[in-house]
């Protein structure tokens, strides 16, 4: 905020195109080359960016179902067909996703965690998924929460950036960075593709405070461990909160995780917004009696463990 704030005389000018000073920040911090990296207004738009540069009408695209969105809506938008490949345990099926590559499959998405289970790829699992995946075939893995993760087995998606088969990182600062209203995310993919996808970004797609703030986030890891540590804190008391409430508790290597309230989701969801309380009903993925929760700051996840209880 404070770099926010002296950089507030000029934003009379256009912001620098190119990103250089925040692409080099993400190239030290990373260790990755700096051809290797895009920046984008979100992790989103990169999605948008990949997709209109690889994929034509009758190319096909798979995905978990369910997933991210946006995944579908853009492939669709380019007249692509998503191929969604349903969870197995709350996870993402591996194996069912390679049994499903066919020859018109150009593009891969994965969520790492995943969103909205929390559920995670390790690194032994994603190398054996590799093995069956044609050359050629994008692997996007989107790593909005990557930060958040405890597992120690959890897929190191960087260090596929200079493999043979394309993969791309997509991470943001939205999350555990704080900076969700700056919209400013990033692409770690291999040099030849970053140089398709630069191609079709528009020159000015972040703003100069988005990549100032971005650059400032970087040089602070003090307060992602602090804002992670909390995360991890109020996860724990989360779970055992409302697992006295008799509910279902899954957990998650995310900053949210889902509950099994053993009712319509919806209606809980209607109840606890009467309490001045957002969750979000799963019902839209395909869990008509599972809710999603995002960690709040602790005094926040009491107030949501008091309403819950009467709303149940």
């Amino acid at each position: 905020m404070e770099a926010i704030r002296k950089a507030a005389g000029i934003i009379h000018r256009y912001p620098d195109g190119s990103g250089k000073a925040l692409i080099e920040a993400l190239s030290l911090t990373l260790r990755i080359s700096k051809d290797r990296i895009v920046l984008g207004n979100g992790s989103d738009e990169i999605i948008g960016f990949l997709v209109r540069a690889l994929l034509r009408q009758n190319d096909a695209a798979v995905m978990p179902k369910p997933s991210f969105l946006v995944y579908e809506i853009t492939v669709r938008s380019v007249g692509a067909t998503p191929v969604k490949v349903p969870l197995k345990d709350f996870a993402i099926d591996l194996e069912a996703m390679a049994d499903h590559m066919r020859p018109e499959t150009k593009m891969i998405f994965l969520t790492n965690p995943h969103n909205p289970t929390g559920s995670l790829i390790t690194q032994k699992d994603f190398e054996r998924f590799m093995s069956r995946i044609p050359a050629g075939v994008v692997v996007i893995l989107d790593e909005a929460y990557i930060e958040f993760v405890r597992e120690p087995t959890c897929l190191n998606s960087l260090a596929y950036v200079e493999t043979q088969n394309p993969v791309v990182t997509l991470r943001t600062f939205s999350k555990a960075y704080g900076l969700a209203g700056l919209r400013i995310g990033y692409g770690v993919m291999p040099a030849e593709l970053a140089e398709i996808v630069n191609r079709i970004r528009a020159p000015f797609n972040t703003n100069s405070l988005a990549q100032i703030g971005a650059i400032a986030a970087l040089k602070d890891p003090s307060f992602v461990k602090k804002t992670v540590s909390l995360v991890h804190e109020e996860l724990d008391f989360l779970y055992t909160a409302i697992r006295r409430l008799g509910l279902t508790v899954f957990p998650s290597q995310a900053n949210y995780f889902m509950i099994d309230v053993k009712q319509s989701a919806d209606a809980v969801f209607q109840r606890l917004l009467r309490e001045g309380i957002i969750v979000r009903s799963m019902t839209a993925y395909g869990f008509p009696e599972y809710m999603r929760i995002s960690i709040g700051l602790h005094t926040e996840n009491i107030r949501l463990v008091e309403a819950l209880k009467r709303c149940l």
